[in-house]
């Protein structure tokens, strides 16, 4: 596994993506198909928590955020005052599988698959897991195997990459969790899972996809004005602020 530093981030920083996820519950919700349920745009946010500080610092930017932000929004709280839980759960685990540990992911889907089949409806409906909970073990494994040397690599596409996997795999960890928790609360019918293990990978990709998109400009950017987010290579760090210093010593020698 390829080396990295961890980047003490200032508690600034951290407030202030937590901020960004609670004002994010007052974005008007995504429906969720088949269930009558919504989605809110923070889902795409919260697994960037993780990338960014790392499976400890995210899931705490992540429960202070989606706390403050089902006061705000309590629309959003559909499992009432733990529902904060949801999106540090998915911090965790994208964090997690950003800095190479994926059995700590892969656990937490593990333990929602078998959660699953303590539920007669979930027994009645075998096909949801087999699906949907096992792309996000694949993607866990895969991205704990790739994510932290695509990260380091600065290069866009393998960021790219390795964001969607981190974000796919926080995605799915929570969902396996907040499923078990619908089943209890709502007790879905197994056929309406039946569709969802074909529906629920889709949506889930096309929110991965979304913190793709704003992940990946802050993760190449934000270094270069000395807000370092994500595994940082040691070499690239010491260069980045070189090469700060030196612009800063042109800039005062232009200005005399």
């Amino acid at each position: 596994m390829k080396k990295y530093s961890q980047v003490k981030i200032h508690p600034a920083v951290i407030s202030v993506w937590a901020a960004i996820l609670a004002a994010a519950h007052l974005i008007p919700s995504i429906p969720l198909i088949g269930t009558g349920g919504t989605f809110s745009v923070s889902t795409a946010l919260f697994p960037l928590a993780g990338i960014f500080f790392g499976p400890v610092a995210g899931a705490l930017c992540a429960a202070i955020g989606g706390f403050i932000g089902q006061l705000i929004a309590p629309h959003v709280a559909w499992m009432g005052m733990a529902t904060f839980m949801i999106g540090t759960i998915n911090a965790f685990a994208a964090g997690l599988v950003s800095r190479g540990k994926w059995w700590g992911a892969s656990a937490i889907i593990v333990l929602g698959t078998i959660l699953w089949f303590t539920n007669s409806i979930g027994r009645a409906a075998p096909i949801f897991p087999a699906i949907f909970y096992s792309a996000g073990l694949i993607a866990s494994i895969l991205g704990g195997i790739v994510a932290l040397k695509f990260l380091l690599s600065r290069k866009s596409f393998k960021m790219a990459v390795a964001i969607f996997l981190c974000a796919y795999t926080g995605l799915v960890s929570t969902a396996t969790i907040a499923n078990y928790a619908t089943l209890n609360l709502f007790g879905t019918p197994a056929e309406l899972w039946k569709v969802l293990a074909f529906t629920s990978p889709v949506e889930r990709a096309i929110f991965s996809l979304g913190a793709v998109a704003v992940g990946l400009p802050l993760m190449i950017g934000l270094p270069k004005i000395g807000i370092f987010v994500g595994p940082q290579n040691t070499n690239d760090q010491e260069e980045d602020e070189t090469d700060r210093a030196e612009e800063a010593s042109r800039t005062s020698g232009g200005s005399r």
